[in-house]
């Protein structure tokens, strides 16, 4: 369901010429980092359930705790940047298309993975570093940095100290920024005099609110508490709202509730029922 989702988003807002809008490109880009999530952590969690054998090569948990932390860190930053995209199109609707350029959306949506993959990369290398209990049985459905690093054997300091670190640049700076930006849509928003256009304001603003506040829930609830504070069984079901249920929920969201993304799908398979005839 997330990869067809995510993979129908994409196809439909590329082949739409009507939808070639920064607010779209960068919804491509999240349907791109939520098939990375999908990928990295599903397919494993199902050959566990399917088959008896529970178990994963330490190269490949390496390689998932890579691509999940990196697609994770990435969404964190994207989802912000859509946040001060809509901050634009709300409060500086006539410049708009001067401040979101197609220089500007490429820059801040290339920021966005090259950060997230630096720290993710970050976070593997002090992993690779530490030497691991006999007993390496990992209590999660998958390799994520806190459970991994519940079997290290050897001194894990330096790696508390750089989740702390990008927790605060990543995760509360980017929810603290995320926050301005609603505040002043929510203020401009306010102002409009006419209900018809405060609606159509809210309406673009929606999907992106809820998107974010099932993805940040998640997220900050797993890795911005202190190391010493976790839970593991609790840390299984809200890391499974966002490897697994934001996924799933980010193509729906944003296409039950956006009418211009309804009515390209319908093109899209309109289009294709007449090639059939």
């Amino acid at each position: 369901m997330a990869f067809t989702g995510n993979i129908l988003i994409t196809v439909v807002i590329s082949t739409d010429p009507r939808l070639h809008t920064p607010m779209y490109f960068f919804l491509i880009n999240l349907s791109v980092l939520d098939i990375c999530c999908t990928t990295a952590a599903i397919p494993n969690m199902l050959k566990i359930l399917v088959i008896d054998k529970k178990a994963i090569s330490y190269s490949g948990c390496i390689s998932q705790l890579y691509l999940f932390t990196a697609a994770l860190s990435t969404e964190l930053i994207l989802l912000t940047v859509m946040a001060y995209d809509r901050y634009v199109a709300i409060c500086f609707p006539l410049r708009y298309k001067t401040i979101m350029s197609r220089t500007a959306c490429m820059c801040l949506a290339g920021a966005a993975w090259i950060l997230g993959s630096v720290n993710s990369m970050t976070h593997t290398c002090l992993i690779l570093k530490l030497s691991f209990m006999e007993t390496n049985i990992i209590d999660h459905f998958f390799c994520e940095i806190p459970p991994v690093l519940k079997l290290a054997k050897s001194d894990t300091y330096v790696n508390d100290i750089v989740i702390v670190a990008s927790d605060v640049l990543l995760g509360m700076i980017c929810f603290i920024l995320t926050v301005i930006s609603y505040t002043y849509i929510i203020s401009t928003i306010m102002k409009i005099k006419s209900a018809e256009k405060k609606k159509k304001a809210f309406s673009t603003c929606a999907s992106h609110l809820t998107v974010v506040t099932i993805f940040y829930g998640g997220v900050i609830y797993t890795y911005v508490r202190p190391a010493f504070n976790n839970h593991l069984e609790a840390d299984k079901v809200v890391s499974a709202l966002y490897a697994i249920a934001s996924p799933v929920l980010n193509p729906i969201i944003y296409s039950l509730r956006n009418k211009e993304v309804i009515n390209a799908i319908n093109k899209t398979f309109a289009r294709k029922a007449s090639w059939r005839k």
